[in-house]
């Protein structure tokens, strides 16, 4: 049992260690939320379409860097500590947010200004690439027995109240500036506001503590080399295939009910940009709350019913949901059904990020998360998006995304039937110890 000091530090080190996080997934959430505004911005034409697109591709472009990322990052990470690494993470997202910030549109610099989004988007991702995994597996670390789950959930807890604070920062400047000034260049508030935010979050993460898992292993100078990291995940290339496959549903979800809700409430359900923005509130709420009483009903009752469960609900009723939403848009309708994928994503990803930590080896712990995830979120997750965007406009039905949601949960739910042998099967089925 914690004693209050102890209960305190604890409090303290996941608020340090998720700060970060909560930074890289502001970036995100405000390239997605003003993805239309920022098309224009910087892409020439008179196709919506097509800036809208050009928008959607960049921001998907930057998940392309995550693998990247963690096969870099990774291994420094679990060489040189969870603190060290962590703090890197969080001076490139700062360059990658200024540069998007600050750089003139079109109209001033022509083809260069996509170009430096671009790059300012792939430092972004560069560095995503092993701040989740190095945020779950700090959190992983420091947790006290049989919590492992509740502790884990916050990784993702922190990104919820990014969402939050996004959502409330555009009602709020929905209210004050009309959509012109808007789309000229009131978007590029957000991002300032995130830069002033940096100092404060470096300040945070530089009292981080090494976790003493890691301190352990260093003093018995059982760290391993770089190359040994990469040929260790060479080795698991299986349990980092069925990584990917469990995170597929995650990132697929969560980037459709929070990045592109305000676009398809505006632009394909034609609703008002403070009812999406508002919608899209209620669901950093209620992922808020969903994530940390799954992880903990996952220390419970274990990682694997809760995986196969919310995939199996996700398949069967994504996609007449919106079906449903679309028959009859209206805000509503559309908070329903984004609170019901909340329910599922939530539920699913407080199970799901421990148990990609308990699957790993622990000599590479964070590259194997970092890969893993990242490979599912580049290739499926962060071109959700974009998918969405072309699948409405090629098949002309409103509905799509909930087969592109139903996809990802089949892929998912068949990582949780075919993990690999008894000891990983055992992770995933026990209560944490």
């Amino acid at each position: 049992m914690l004693t209050g000091a102890e209960r305190k530090h604890q409090v303290l080190s996941v608020i340090r260690v998720s700060s970060g996080n909560f930074l890289e997934m502001y970036d995100f959430f405000v390239f997605g939320y003003y993805a239309k505004a920022i098309g224009n911005a910087f892409f020439p034409g008179d196709s919506e379409f097509f800036k809208l697109m050009a928008a959607f591709t960049i921001f998907g472009l930057g998940f392309l860097m995550r693998p990247v990322g963690a096969i870099v990052l990774g291994p420094y990470i679990d060489r040189h500590g969870r603190r060290a690494g962590l703090l890197l993470t969080l001076g490139l997202m700062a360059i990658g947010t200024l540069t998007i910030a600050l750089v003139p549109g079109y109209a001033t610099l022509g083809l260069t200004a996509p170009v430096i989004v671009l790059i300012g988007r792939l430092i972004q991702g560069f560095s995503a690439g092993v701040e989740l995994g190095g945020v779950s597996v700090y959190l992983a670390e420091i947790a006290t027995p049989g919590h492992k789950g509740f502790y884990v959930s916050w990784q993702s807890g922190s990104q919820q109240v990014a969402v939050i604070f996004v959502a409330l920062l555009g009602v709020a400047l929905s209210a004050l500036l009309p959509p012109d000034t808007m789309t000229a260049w009131g978007w590029r508030i957000p991002f300032l506001i995130g830069c002033l935010i940096i100092p404060l979050l470096f300040l945070l993460r530089r009292s981080m503590a090494e976790t003493a898992a890691f301190a352990t292993r260093k003093q018995s100078r059982n760290l391993p080399t770089p190359r040994q990291i990469y040929q260790s995940v060479a080795r698991n290339w299986a349990i980092v295939l069925i990584g990917m496959m469990m995170v597929t549903m995650t990132t697929v979800s969560f980037y459709f009910i929070t990045t592109y809700t305000p676009t398809f409430g505006r632009e394909v359900l034609k609703l008002g940009d403070t009812e999406s923005l508002v919608v899209t509130l209620c669901v950093g709420i209620s992922n808020l709350f969903w994530l940390p009483v799954m992880g903990a009903v996952s220390d419970r009752v274990g990682r694997r019913p809760l995986l196969i469960l919310f995939t199996s609900l996700a398949l069967v009723t994504t996609y007449p949901a919106m079906l449903w939403l679309v028959d009859a848009p209206s805000f509503s309708r559309l908070l329903l059904v984004e609170l019901w994928l909340s329910f599922l994503y939530g539920s699913y990803n407080g199970a799901m990020v421990v148990a990609l930590t308990e699957i790993m080896p622990v000599e590479v712990r964070t590259s194997g998360f970092s890969v893993a995830y990242s490979l599912a979120t580049g290739i499926f997750g962060g071109f959700t998006p974009a998918i969405n965007t072309l699948l409405i406009e090629l098949t002309d039905n409103k509905a799509m995304p909930g087969v592109w949601v139903s996809c990802a949960a089949l892929l998912s739910l068949g990582a949780a039937l075919l993990v690999g042998n008894r000891q990983q099967r055992a992770a995933l089925a026990k209560p944490a110890e």
